[in-house]
């Protein structure tokens, strides 16, 4: 049996953000299973127990933080190869509605958070000569929708700064993919504005594991090809274009 294709991430290492639970802790686990090595980030320093796994402590915000993380991964593992920047936070509800602490926490860990994400870890895919970058951003970053404008806006900001990466880096066979779920069923936003524990939509919502599914197959498609996006729904939800 092909080692290399029933693990198609062996020796490679991966830094996952928001990996203490969630969409974090279903990549963490499936790039695992692919092979991968896996520094598992977030603000509490939890996450799932994987083989060989490191998990660090540090917030997306911090700029200094989110480049010790880098630095401790890179030295436990002797690189970076691939970037997952997951961690995120979510609102919903009319705009006028939205306290501002909510729309100030939104655009510093999904904006800046991957701003300091991508400057903490980019030297070591570069020293690698190769890697990838995937942003987990949303369908609400690809279209506006009602009662998630300030959230929309951090996830257009992300999609946006993915796709610019995509263009500056190719030279340096970095590729970099947005990937773009519609709704999952987690505790991602549980108890802001709309999105509440038990409320029906959860039951037709997709799993965090099937957009870990979506992640691994963006990861091991051959190098001479990069996927620049994957959107993807439930079957029960509705279509926008």
């Amino acid at each position: 049996m092909n080692e290399t294709v029933n693990q198609p991430l062996l020796g490679k290492t991966a830094f996952i953000t928001g990996g203490s639970g969630g969409i974090g802790a279903a990549v963490a686990d499936a790039l695992a299973q692919s092979g991968a090595a896996v520094c598992i980030v977030s603000r509490s320093g939890s996450g799932p127990r994987l083989p060989n796994s490191l998990t660090v402590a540090a917030d997306v915000r911090d700029r200094e933080a989110m480049k010790g993380a880098a630095e401790r991964a890179a030295d436990h593992f002797g690189g970076i190869d691939i970037v997952v920047a997951n961690a995120g936070v979510g609102s919903w509800g009319p705009f006028i509605d939205t306290p501002d602490s909510d729309i100030q926490e939104m655009t510093e860990v999904n904006v800046a958070g991957l701003f300091h994400t991508v400057e903490a870890t980019l030297p070591y895919l570069k020293e690698r000569g190769a890697g990838d970058i995937i942003t987990v951003a949303s369908e609400a970053g690809r279209r506006g929708l009602p009662d998630e404008a300030a959230y929309v806006a951090t996830k257009f900001a992300q999609v946006g700064f993915t796709r610019s990466l995509d263009h500056e880096l190719r030279g340096s066979s970095i590729r970099c993919t947005n990937i773009c779920p519609g709704g999952v069923a987690s505790n991602f936003g549980m108890g802001r504005g709309l999105r509440r524990p038990g409320m029906p939509e959860l039951q037709e919502m997709m799993t965090p594991a099937d957009v870990a599914e979506v992640v691994l197959f963006a990861l091991s498609r051959p190098r001479h090809l990069r996927i620049l996006e994957v959107a993807f729904r439930h079957m029960s939800e509705q279509s926008w274009g």
